[in-house]
């Protein structure tokens, strides 16, 4: 595999990035939908409707080989975050560390490093090169998940290419099913498609657990629509089954459409399949999630009238639909109360439910009186569960009672997860304890073995930012982006970090920062959206023939400047009086104007348009619409510190 480096390291270079725009998800839907009773209600394994009372089982086969690799693991890591933007460096000291390559290191090594994807990928590269070794199919999935995670697409059919070429019985389907979860998770539904079009050409037939599984990802990503349609089309080549018709049912109760839910439930009988109580369960959650308790209560009636006894899933699912209804507190303890008695017995789904509820409407206490209650009962909490009372503390700005219920996490043995983390390092932040979030910033990475992920460098570079450590904001910055975690999701931190640095007069520290995503050796994909962003900040703070030479630079990317840019432009080159720089500007935006059909005079009215629009007093602004010129600005932006602590 020594040739796949060179391939991968190519597609990097070339910049074989998809960062389609999309919204990143708050910290609270996050836990939600990593906690959501759908978790538990799939097909994906032999079991599906077992309940897990408490952490997982590994084997102690499984758990004697990591833990003698474990300090093998962390002397790799360290290398890695040591060297991994000096890669002559890198490769030295991983030639003089003597590592033996077992089987099992790399998989170890890959996971160890997270979301940090640079790292993972630098290892691989040299593990790849070294004499009689060679890659496995373990090593190979861990490659497609980090680099799919990446948004390196590019990068993982190079991978693929390669090992057909090389190692074509390493390539097996479920490979194909990691990339279509991936592209779907990443807004891409067209691209997780065609996975299946392109599988045949690496010698792999999709069968019915591949379609299957494209259908269970376009419905769990919010593309229910499109999985229904491809669903009607493959009817003859995929013949349906109970699996795929859970997924569509999911799909649309996710979306709320019940009347659509309903007709697969039409299709389900027609094609002379019973439904289960999973699928029940899935009908159930739709009518709680929509607000329909009568209708739940209803079905569940039904349930047990068709001779399926309701289980514990149906009554946490409406138990998580009540909590988050205000004042309906009491009717969801009522529902506990009623599933004890029908012998269901609560798990830790549950449980979380139930303190997440308390915590959301202010009840903190009785939170950590169903915490007692569960552990009394032998159900073990786990960080999730934990994640709710810290989030409420942070709400209170309550950071004593968050460093106090970490320690009891520690002593009861639930070590803080990054979610965790983030959440008490924001808190410290915000609260100017910027010494407190540094420490727990190492405590999370040496002591606990966590790799900071991007909403980690998110929360600390605009805690340093907000209160006036620009020179550790940079560094942070820069330490993401050589990670490979950087992507658009981060564009705010960019806008807020370049803003401030350009205000108070740092514009050398600004250019080094846009030059570290820029540069033909990063793996950053900028957008127009990024451009606009430094631009803007120069030209606000009247260093306009500067932003004029990285607009050049930026045209020179094909990339055309936003219409209100080249209009600031224009006007701050007029203030100037510099007309060969404006005519050379124009002159090119004119002709990227005449190559995609487009009007350059409607190009400049529009612009200057934008900026009559934009420097309208907030409120005035005829015909806006809440929450969509507001949501957009929030997006990208960031708010501004009011006072610097230190």
């Amino acid at each position: 595999m020594r040739r796949s480096s060179m391939i991968l390291g190519l597609c990097l270079s070339k910049r074989c990035l998809l960062l389609p725009s999309s919204h990143a998800n708050s910290r609270i839907d996050l836990i939600t939908e990593r906690f959501h009773i759908s978790r538990v209600l799939r097909y994906d394994s032999a079991e599906p409707t077992k309940r897990i009372r408490g952490v997982g089982l590994i084997s102690p086969e499984k758990r004697h080989q990591e833990n003698e690799l474990s300090s093998e693991v962390e002397k790799i890591y360290k290398i890695l975050r040591n060297y991994h933007s000096r890669v002559p460096k890198l490769e030295l000291a991983l030639n003089e560390s003597n590592i033996d390559l077992q089987p099992g290191l790399i998989v170890q090594v890959l996971d160890r490093c997270g979301d940090a994807g640079n790292l993972g990928y630098r290892f691989f590269l040299w593990a790849s090169k070294q004499p009689n070794y060679h890659n496995s199919y373990e090593v190979c999935k861990s490659m497609v998940k980090i680099l799919s995670k990446m948004r390196q697409f590019g990068a993982v059919w190079a991978l693929l290419e390669e090992m057909k070429n090389e190692n074509p019985h390493l390539i097996e389907a479920e490979l194909f099913v990691v990339l279509m979860r991936r592209f779907a998770s990443a807004n891409m539904a067209k691209k997780a498609v065609e996975v299946l079009d392109e599988m045949p050409k690496y010698g792999i037939d999709p069968d019915e657990f591949v379609f299957g599984s494209l259908l269970d990802a376009l419905c769990k990503n919010g593309y229910v629509k499109d999985a229904s349609t491809l669903f009607e089309d493959m009817r003859v080549r995929f013949p349906p089954n109970l699996r795929c018709f859970t997924s569509l049912l999911y799909g649309w109760c996710r979306e709320g459409k019940l009347v659509e839910a309903k007709h697969v439930l039409v299709q389900m009988k027609e094609a002379g399949l019973e439904p289960d109580v999973v699928v029940f369960t899935n009908l159930l959650s739709g009518y709680a999630h929509a607000g329909k308790m009568a209708d739940a209560y209803d079905l569940m009636k039904d349930m047990r009238r068709r001779g399926f006894e309701p289980n514990a899933n149906c009554y946490t699912v409406l138990i998580q639909a009540l909590c988050k209804m205000e004042k309906r507190m009491d009717e969801a303890m009522r529902v506990f109360v009623e599933m004890e008695r029908y012998g269901c017995e609560a798990d830790i789904v549950t449980y979380t439910a139930l303190i997440s509820g308390f915590c959301k409407w202010g009840m903190i206490d009785k939170g950590y009186s169903v915490l007692d209650d569960m552990r009394k009962k032998g159900v073990m909490p786990s960080q999730v569960t934990y994640m709710q009372i810290m989030v409420a503390h942070e709400k209170k700005e309550q950071f004593e009672e968050c460093l106090e219920l970490i320690e009891k996490m520690k002593e009861r043995g639930c070590h803080p997860d990054l979610l965790i983390y983030n959440v008490v390092i924001r808190l410290a932040c915000k609260l100017g304890e910027v010494k407190e979030a540094v420490r727990l910033w190492n405590e999370m990475e040496a002591t606990n073995g966590l790799s900071p992920g991007a909403d980690t460098f998110v929360i600390m570079i605009n805690g340093f930012t907000s209160q006036g450590y620009l020179v550790e904001a940079c560094d942070h910055f820069k330490e993401m982006v050589s990670r490979g975690i950087f992507s658009a999701p981060q564009y705010g931190t960019l806008k807020t970090l370049l803003n401030t640095l350009v205000r108070d007069d740092k514009v050398e520290m600004a250019k080094d920062v846009w030059s570290c995503i820029s540069s033909k050796s990063s793996s950053c994909e900028l957008n127009v959206a990024a451009w606009t962003i430094w631009i803007h900040a120069l030209v606000a703070r009247g260093h306009v023939k500067e932003a004029c030479s990285y607009c050049l630079d930026m045209i020179e990317m094909d990339l055309m400047p936003q219409p209100d840019t080249y209009v600031k432009l224009m006007k701050g080159l007029n203030k100037l009086y510099n007309r060969t720089i404006a005519a050379e500007i124009t002159e090119k935006v004119m002709k990227m104007a005449s190559e995609r059909e487009m009007s350059f005079k409607m190009y400049k009215r529009r612009g200057e348009d934008d900026l009559i629009e934009k420097a309208k007093p907030k409120g005035s602004k005829e015909g806006k619409k809440k929450g969509t010129s507001d949501h957009h600005k929030h997006k990208w932006g960031g708010e501004r510190s009011k006072a610097k602590a230190f």
